[in-house]
C-alpha cells in the first residue's frame, strides 16, 4: 500500500511541475539580413494561456517574463480560452507586463471561438497592445527597419496564404505572429523571415525520443509542436504554450514562455 502511495504522490508531483511549473526557453538567431542596428534585439514570445493560472494575480508568469528583460513581447493567440471564457484573470497578466516592452497581439482561435473577438482586441488596445488583425507595422531605429506582421487566425474566414498576400514583398527583415503552425508552407511560400506560432500546444503529451502526442489542426504525430523549424530562409518559432483547453493535462510537456534573441552576421 505504501509503494502505491508513493506511486501517486510522484504521479501527482509531475502532473502539477508539467502544468503549472514554466519554463523560459531561449533561442537565439543569427542572419545576414537582420539589421545591424537591432542587434540583439529580445523577444519574449506568450502563446496559448487559455485563463490559466500561474500564482496569485498571475505573479509567477510576470516575474518570468520581467526577469527576461525583453524589448518587444509577442502574444500569438488564445489569450482566453473560449470553453471558461475569463478575459479578466487573463487581462491581469497584461496589465502587469505592459510597461515591460511593447506587446504585438494576435488572435487564435478561442478568441474567435468566443464571438467577443471585438470586446478582447479593444480591451487590449486600451492597455496600450498593438493588436494586429492582417496588419503590419514598421519599427525603424537610426535608419534601419523591421516589419512586423500579425496574422488574424482564419477561424475568421480568411485563411493564412490568402491574409498574406495582401502584404507587400519586401527586403527588410520581417517578424510574424501567426497562431498556426501547420500552415508553414505558406509562410515559406511567403519568404517571411521569422514566424511566431502556437496552437499545438507542445502536441500535449510529449513522449520522449518521438515528440508530441496530438495537436490541433495536426492531428496524431504532429508535425509542429515546439522549438524552430527551418525551410529555405523562413524559420518558424513554435511555442508549447502555457494553458490547456480541451485536454485538461500535460505530460512530459512543461508550460512555456521563449525568449528569442536575434542577431546580425557581418557580411
Amino acid at each position: 500500500m505504501k509503494k502505491w502511495l508513493v506511486v501517486l504522490i510522484i504521479i501527482g508531483a509531475m502532473l502539477y511541475i508539467g502544468n503549472k511549473w514554466i519554463k523560459t526557453t531561449e533561442i537565439t538567431i543569427e542572419s545576414e539580413k537582420f539589421p545591424k542596428n537591432f542587434d540583439g534585439l529580445k523577444i519574449v514570445q506568450i502563446s496559448d494561456l487559455h485563463d490559466a493560472t500561474f500564482g496569485e494575480n498571475q505573479k509567477k508568469l510576470v516575474n518570468k517574463v520581467k526577469d527576461a528583460k525583453p524589448d518587444i513581447i509577442f502574444i500569438t493567440g488564445d489569450l482566453i480560452d473560449s470553453n471558461r471564457y475569463d478575459l479578466e484573470n487573463s487581462l491581469d497578466m497584461v496589465k502587469q507586463i505592459v510597461s515591460v516592452a511593447p506587446i504585438y497581439y494576435v488572435t487564435g482561435n478561442h478568441e474567435i471561438a468566443t464571438n467577443e473577438v471585438d470586446h478582447i482586441k479593444t480591451a487590449l488596445s486600451e492597455l496600450g497592445v498593438t493588436v494586429l488583425s492582417n496588419e503590419e507595422q514598421v519599427i525603424e531605429k537610426d535608419g534601419e527597419r523591421i516589419h512586423i506582421i500579425g496574422i488574424e487566425d482564419p477561424l475568421n474566414g480568411v485563411s493564412v496564404s490568402d491574409a498574406l498576400i495582401n502584404f507587400d514583398k519586401t527586403d527588410d527583415f520581417t517578424l510574424v505572429l501567426s497562431h498556426r503552425p501547420e500552415t508553414f508552407q505558406d509562410y515559406v511560400v511567403s519568404g517571411l523571415d521569422v514566424v511566431f506560432s502556437g496552437h499545438a500546444h507542445g502536441g500535449q503529451f510529449r513522449i520522449p525520443g518521438l515528440g508530441g502526442l496530438v495537436a490541433p489542426g495536426q492531428g496524431w504525430l504532429p508535425k509542429y509542436t515546439a522549438g524552430v523549424y527551418e525551410e529555405k530562409e523562413t524559420k518558424m518559432i513554435v511555442s508549447r504554450g502555457l494553458g490547456n483547453s480541451v485536454i485538461p493535462v500535460r505530460i512530459f510537456n512543461t508550460p512555456e514562455i521563449i525568449v528569442v534573441t536575434l542577431h546580425s552576421l557581418e557580411e
